[in-house]
C-alpha cells in the first residue's frame, strides 16, 4: 500500500490512518524519509496525521528517528495548524536524546510555542522542553531560568507541573 492509497482509503478515519502509518514506520515497511516527502506536499489534516504517526512510532521506538525527522518536526513547530504544532513538539521530545548537539533550533521554536493561545500546543512544548532539560546539556544554564520564568506566567497548573517535574529531576 502506498501513502497515497492509505490517505485516500475512505474506510479509514484519521485515527485508523495514524495507526496504520505508525505500524508501517515501526516495522520499517516505509521510511521516515518517504513519509516526510509525502507530508511536505499534502493538506494540513494529512500532514497532522503523518506527524502524529511519527510521534507514536518514535514514542515506541525513538531510534526510528532520523535527523530529517528532527528537522521536519522543528520546521513544523510554527505551522498554522495547532495539531501539527503539538505533534511536532511531542516528536522532538521523543527523539531529543539522539540529537543532543542539534536541538537549538527546536528549542527556539518550542519557546515560541510556550506563548501559544492553545493549551495543547503549550502542553506539548512543555513536554518537549522538559525532556530536553532532563538531558542536562550545557544549554541548561540558559534554559533552566527561562523555564522558571515560563512557570511564573503559565496559567494552567497541568502545564506548570510538567516543567516543575523536569526541573526537579535535574536538581
Amino acid at each position: 500500500m502506498t501513502l497515497t492509497e492509505l490517505f485516500e482509503d475512505k474506510t479509514l478515519n484519521a485515527k485508523g490512518k495514524t495507526e496504520k502509518l505508525s505500524a508501517l514506520l515501526l516495522d520499517e515497511t516505509i521510511s521516515t524519509q518517504a513519509v516526510i516527502a509525502f507530508a511536505q506536499n499534502t493538506k494540513d489534516a494529512d500532514r497532522g496525521t503523518c506527524m502524529e504517526a511519527f510521534e507514536y512510532a518514535t514514542r515506541l521506538n525513538s531510534s526510528l528517528a532520523t535527523r530529517a525527522c528532527l528537522d521536519f518536526a522543528t520546521e513544523h513547530l510554527g505551522h498554522k495548524a495547532p495539531r501539527v504544532q503539538w505533534e511536532s513538539a511531542k516528536v522532538i521530545g521523543n527523539i531529543a536524546p539522539y540529537f543532543q548537539d542539534d536541538l537549538e533550533p527546536a528549542i527556539s521554536g518550542l519557546l515560541i510555542n510556550t506563548e501559544h493561545s492553545g493549551t495543547v500546543v503549550r502542553w506539548a512544548a512543555a513536554f518537549a522542553l522538559g525532556e530536553i532539560v532532563k538531558l542536562k546539556l550545557p544549554i541548561n544554564k540558559d534554559l533552566v531560568p527561562t523555564l522558571e520564568n515560563i512557570i511564573e506566567r503559565e496559567e494552567k497548573n497541568s502545564i506548570k507541573k510538567i516543567y516543575q517535574a523536569a526541573l526537579k529531576k535535574i536538581k
